[in-house]
């Protein structure tokens, strides 16, 4: 049962902050976009001693924000109220807002006994992380986030292009993989993001040119709190949009923008410790591939992968990022050090040996990603699985394309993967399948303008 969140931390910040006027409570629905309610300061210790109202059916939204019907949170239910609690620790400023005078907390969902609501994303990899820590195990989780500035102006054609450099006045066409001049040219965006995420506590690491016109990537340091590291995560994107807005252009976090260019990624960085600190994957004779336990775990995310998908690459676009060429893994493999393959284990030093999951794109739900790792993971441990022999060299040469690109096999394949639907459960199964494939329809009902250039006067 749960109790009301302690008013203690809601008084000390308002007497830190007297200039904060307004406090966004949000709560990640299921596909990242953070949704809620704002209110005044004088309201927020209320918000901490009863939590807030809003309805379950905040997960039964697709990314348009309608009520998917099919979930059975929406009327089938009278689309009741959850009480929605603090998460303790997410109270901080938005700089880059309203002149600072604006503050956010992030949510989480409760059933009515006060137990975890089953379809929050958070309190789905929260029991991913009791059922690890059960085993006395603790995750050690780092993200990196992938993500295109464009020009707030579409082009002729209506659609996006790269922005105006700050620094040339000129418009990328250029790669400029890890170009110093280029971040020097947006220096003062990635600086306030440096500054914001410093005043929310955010950890930061780096931050670099990627490979396409407009492309960046900022890294978050390791945490051996999964929940923070997803909630850092979520937090991160909501500021770096919101600061890519106060200097003229879009930040996107849309898996594949310019269909000829790199996709954005979510690559996951995980290592397992012990009770006693230990990182289980590294090896007492210091094998670059790890332990049998790492072995194991490989072997859980290869084998679940396929059924993975849909929760990998949630919307019709994010399918369009698994082109060969594109440092997008195509097929489930794994290798020491290989940038070609799904599963990598990065050099370094052997007390810091990890996996690097290199497959969803920087639309996903954070929280969704980390759950079905952690859950494939667990799956790799317990059942002792094996993963094929690591690959060297280029993978796309060796591998055939196994990971599907179509949307409606990727939820074919969730739905009937038993051991994703135990262990992220067949309630909250049963609730993304909906959404997503209600989306899915949509989608469908949709004539692109490519198809009238190609097909109209052609068949």
């Amino acid at each position: 049962m749960s109790s009301a969140t302690d008013p203690a931390e809601a008084r000390a910040f308002l007497e830190q902050h007297p200039d904060i006027e307004t406090v966004d409570l949000l709560i990640s629905d299921m596909n990242g976009v953070l949704r809620g309610k704002r209110i005044p300061r004088d309201n927020l210790r209320k918000a901490y001693r009863h939590g807030i109202n809003l309805p379950a059916s905040i997960f039964a939204l697709d990314i348009n924000g309608n009520t998917i019907e099919e979930t059975g949170l929406g009327l089938a239910s009278g689309d009741s109220d959850r009480v929605c609690r603090p998460i303790p620790g997410t109270l901080m400023t938005t700089p880059w807002l309203r002149d600072g005078r604006q503050a956010q907390l992030l949510m989480t969902m409760e059933e009515r006994d006060g137990s975890p609501f089953f379809a929050d994303p958070r309190q789905l990899l929260r029991r991913q992380l009791t059922q690890l820590r059960d085993q006395g195990l603790t995750p050690v989780v780092a993200l990196e986030l992938e993500f295109y500035l464009v020009d707030r102006r579409r082009d002729d054609s209506g659609l996006a292009r790269p922005p105006l450099s700050p620094g040339t006045g000129e418009r990328a066409t250029q790669s400029q993989l890890y170009s110093i001049n280029e971040l020097d040219d947006y220096a003062d965006f990635l600086d306030e993001i440096q500054q914001a995420a410093r005043a929310q506590g955010l950890p930061l690491d780096t931050a670099l040119k990627e490979c396409a016109p407009g492309q960046f990537e900022i890294n978050l340091l390791h945490s051996d709190d999964a929940l923070f590291a997803a909630d850092s995560a979520v937090l991160l994107k909501r500021l770096i949009r919101g600061v890519a807005l106060n200097h003229g252009f879009e930040a996107t976090f849309m898996a594949k923008p310019y269909g000829d260019e790199a996709g954005s990624g979510a690559h996951v960085h995980i290592s397992l410790v012990d009770d006693t600190g230990r990182n289980v994957f590294a090896s007492d004779d210091e094998h670059p591939l790890g332990t049998a336990l790492l072995r194991h775990a490989v072997g859980g995310l290869l084998e679940l992968m396929p059924a993975s998908m849909a929760l990998f690459a949630p919307n019709l676009n994010a399918f369009r990022r698994f082109q060969p060429g594109l440092y997008v893994p195509m097929a489930p493999a794994w290798g020491y050090d290989n940038r070609s393959v799904a599963v990598r284990i990065p050099s370094g030093p052997n007390v810091a040996r990890r996996l690097e999951h290199r497959v969803a794109g920087a639309d996903v739900n954070p929280y969704l990603l980390v759950a079905t790792l952690l859950a494939s993971i667990q799956h790799g441990l317990t059942h002792r699985c094996e993963p094929d022999a690591p690959i060297e060299g280029n993978a796309y040469e060796q591998l055939p394309a196994s990971l599907t690109n179509s949307w409606q096999k990727a939820l074919d394949l969730l739905a009937a993967c038993a051991p994703l639907n135990e262990r992220l459960g067949q309630a909250f199964v049963h609730v993304y399948l909906a959404n997503r494939q209600a989306e899915r329809d949509a989608a469908m009902r949709t004539v692109s303008p490519l198809e009238y250039e190609w097909y109209l006067r052609n068949v």
